[in-house]
């Protein structure tokens, strides 16, 4: 088993910053990739930015490309999620996932789910 937690969410005016953190315990994040995902009211989830399991390459979603950065430090079974030039579209429950040996791209395709940690963007 690998559990996921996310933490620094919260509330934050747009054109802020926030950074978001997933801590995994249970095994080592070495060999799977890291995906952000998230998912507003009503809305399907939807992918978000992933890393691959070294960090030699990156994917964002074209919404966020250039706003939000990913990284991961597999010494210390950390993933993050820097978030800049925050909009309120960006406003939803945002998910760190694994998936072992993948792209990190594909919700459907993840092996562990955290459980969700909230942002809110004000206008």
């Amino acid at each position: 088993q690998v559990q996921l937690v996310e933490s620094g969410g919260g509330l934050v005016q747009a054109g802020g910053s926030l950074r978001l953190s997933c801590a995994a315990s249970g095994r080592t994040l070495s060999n799977y990739a890291m995906g952000w995902f998230r998912q507003a009211p009503g809305k399907e989830r939807e992918f978000v930015a992933a890393i691959s399991w070294n960090g030699d390459s990156t994917d964002y979603a074209d919404s966020v490309k250039g706003r939000f950065t990913i990284s991961r430090d597999n010494a210390k079974n950390m993933a993050y999620l820097q978030m800049n030039s925050l909009k309120s579209q960006d406003t939803a429950v945002y998910y760190c996932a694994a998936e072992f040996r993948g792209r990190g791209t594909d919700a459907r395709a993840m092996n562990y789910w955290g459980k969700g940690t909230l942002v809110t963007v004000s206008s």
